[in-house]
């Protein structure tokens, strides 16, 4: 019997609720802002149990785990309350054991803001926890941020991990190492009993590591300085190992700036072969290079329109078994002809058009874990059982959203001023059939070397709920279309990202979606950037701007960056000269004309709040309104159902007093 038979009583049930209409109390701000009801499952080795995180107050959360068995009930193992310590997930390094992630950012008297990881090992029931992060100590010179991550689970070992750690230099000569060892090295460790034992001695140079997945480090990444202990370059030197030796040998050098070189992100140890991508005719491509000494390279798959960008891996091992793109939609192509018949039934037996991901796998593959989502349904987990055939829903990843009736999205191309096509998307409120006159939004991405893709985004669903027709351009300048889409990044080629911004506005007015007088735009770090600069360099556009953590000075941005090893880098990538000072919207507020609302978290080490202080200083001395959000012990992704709940009823409320509606 086919999947789809098995699975079509339970989809019949969570249709109806995902499309039922949205009641009339319904409060949208609330609904959006909260966090994920459910995230970062991961499925035991044995395929019995689960563990996955909840939220709690604040920035909290718990490390829950489920005994698959009927009838069991949640066990919270875990739980950091968000002031610093935040969790990160967890995953499974044996039946009953478990490796979390912790992260957080802190403030230091003489460092400012500084983020920091950990890892952390704890029992199924929540018992013998043990931090597997390098410890600082009266003798160490420095700060730890850094707490290593784990490179392979080695799943025939029960409860050990190949991890890399951070080790300070040392004045104590007693240390285990020494007292000059100091960079990222590789250590085996018992979770248990944290017995160590190095593999790879600390390198200052080093910046990372890929094992074959059975327990032999076969390649390490080494960062090129501008000079030894100051700036990095961005330049990756990579090495390799034959089999069985401990000799490094030169794979290739790899450019992060430009993404130019091969860049190595797993190791196949039966044919012997690195899997990584490297650009052919300015796009990303699929390739493996022979790691017997000959470095042999062979194309395994590209498309001439856009990047291949994805990699996917499964099981304990993590074989890679496919690699994905986007074009309008996230596309996968499996290589391993199992997996691809397996991905096929689910999209068959699931809803049409949805994003499919199979997240996790037992040891041997019987079990699966699965993820569907949609332009209008944020998510829904399920399990499936290869053998008996059966999937079952597991968790919804958003309850608050269940019942409420979401927008549906488009792909759609629009014409800049040069004439050259650009992609996005357009959401359209619920149920509207006429896209005529409407409030509208233009929501340009962030992350600068980004872009959007199509499925559940959070503001966007939002606004569509509030009635606002919403278009995300993919400027030029965003990232997955090649090296000519992305010209010199969205700082250095500001003037034409912002160009394609503002033509997406004047496109919606074009067609007669929306009203001229009730357009505005919201954006999230650099499409808060982009927001700000896009009301300074036409200022008839967008009635009102919503810029949530962004880029404000340039110059200051890049100064961020001085007392940290990546300041000539992000130098770069930003640019200099008199572009720096036009493209930096603080620097022209008096050009701004129209109403300005501002968020920021004071622990955003990502785009640091001073450039929102900076702003509406500015925006102030010109006489333009405004007003300035803030939040004591946020970060850059305000990560709070409180605080994005207040962000977008407040957001909602300033666009719709500034537009007149």
């Amino acid at each position: 019997m086919g999947i789809r038979n098995l699975v079509a009583a339970s989809l019949l049930l969570l249709g109806t609720a995902q499309h039922a209409q949205a009641l009339p109390s319904f409060d949208a701000a609330a609904a959006f802002g909260a966090r994920r009801s459910v995230a970062d499952l991961k499925l035991s080795p044995d395929g019995a149990s689960v563990v996955y995180l909840v939220p709690l107050a604040g920035q909290g959360s718990a490390a829950v785990t489920l005994d698959l068995t009927k009838g069991a009930t949640p066990h919270a193992v875990l739980a950091a309350d968000g002031n610093p310590d935040r969790l990160g997930g967890c995953d499974w390094v044996s039946n009953d054991r478990l490796v979390c992630s912790i992260y957080g950012v802190v403030k230091n008297a003489a460092y400012g803001l500084l983020p920091f990881t950990r890892l952390i090992a704890v029992s199924a029931d929540g018992s013998n926890p043990r931090l597997l992060s390098t410890r600082q100590n009266e003798y160490s010179r420095g700060l730890q941020l850094g707490g290593g991550y784990v490179i392979d689970w080695l799943p025939n070992e029960d409860g050990a991990v190949l991890m890399t750690r951070v080790y300070l230099p040392d004045d104590h000569l007693g240390t285990r190492l020494g007292s000059t060892s100091k960079g990222l090295g590789v250590d085996w460790i018992d979770t248990r009993n944290l017995t160590v034992k190095q593999v790879e001695k600390p390198r200052e140079d080093a910046v990372g590591y890929i094992t074959d997945g059975r327990g032999a480090v076969r390649i390490m990444g080494v960062a090129s300085h501008y000079n030894a202990g100051a700036n990095v370059t961005g330049i990756i030197t990579f090495l390799y190992r034959l089999k069985g030796s401990r000799d490094w040998l030169k794979l290739d050098d790899y450019d992060s700036l430009n993404a130019s070189g091969f860049e190595p992100t797993a190791v196949d140890p039966d044919l012997d072969v690195a899997y990584g991508f490297e650009k052919k005719d300015g796009r990303l491509a699929f390739y493996s290079v022979a790691l017997d000494g000959s470095l042999r390279k062979t194309p395994i798959y590209d498309r001439p329109d856009v990047d291949v960008d994805g990699m996917m891996r499964i099981g304990r091992h993590r074989r890679v078994v496919g690699v994905s793109y986007a074009t309008d939609y996230r596309r996968a192509v499996f290589f391993d002809p199992a997996i691809g018949k397996l991905a096929k039934e689910f999209a068959g037996a699931l809803p049409a058009q949805m994003n499919i991901t199979i997240v996790d796998a037992s040891a041997d593959e019987s079990k699966l874990l699965v993820l569907a989502s949609s332009d209008h349904d944020p998510g829904v987990y399920y399990l499936f059982d290869r053998k008996s055939n059966r999937l079952q829903t597991f968790f919804v990843v958003r309850n608050p959203l269940e019942g409420v009736k979401l927008a549906s999205v488009t792909p759609i191309r629009y014409p800049a001023a040069d004439g050259t096509m650009i992609p996005g998307y357009l959401t359209l409120p619920p149920g509207t059939e006429t896209a005529k006159g409407l409030p509208a939004i233009v929501l340009p991405h962030g992350g600068h070397a980004a872009r959007d893709q199509w499925g559940f985004d959070l503001l966007a669903q939002f606004f569509a709920a509030r009635g606002y027709a919403v278009l995300q351009p993919n400027y030029r300048g965003s990232s997955g279309y090649g090296d000519a889409w992305f010209e010199h990044n969205g700082f250095r080629s500001w003037s034409t990202a912002i160009g394609d911004v503002l033509d997406a506005g004047r496109w919606l007015v074009k067609q007669g979606i929306a009203d001229p007088a009730k357009l505005g735009i919201v954006g999230w770090s650099y499409g808060g950037y982009a927001a700000l600069q896009s009301a300074v360099v036409d200022t008839s556009v967008f009635k009102a701007v919503v810029a949530i953590a962004p880029v404000t000075d340039l110059e200051a941005f890049k100064e961020e960056h001085r007392r940290w090893t990546d300041y000539d880098l992000v130098s770069r990538y930003v640019g200099s000269g008199p572009q720096v000072r036009a493209g930096s919207p603080a620097d022209h507020a008096d050009k701004i004309k129209v109403p300005v609302l501002l968020f920021h978290g004071e622990l955003d080490h990502t785009v640091q709040i001073e450039q929102s202080e900076r702003m509406a200083d500015r925006l102030e001395a010109a006489g333009v309104a405004h007003q300035l959000g803030t939040w004591k012990d946020l970060d850059h992704q305000l990560d709070d159902s409180a605080a994005r709940t207040q962000m977008l009823r407040e957001s909602d409320a300033f666009l719709r007093k500034a537009m007149g509606i």
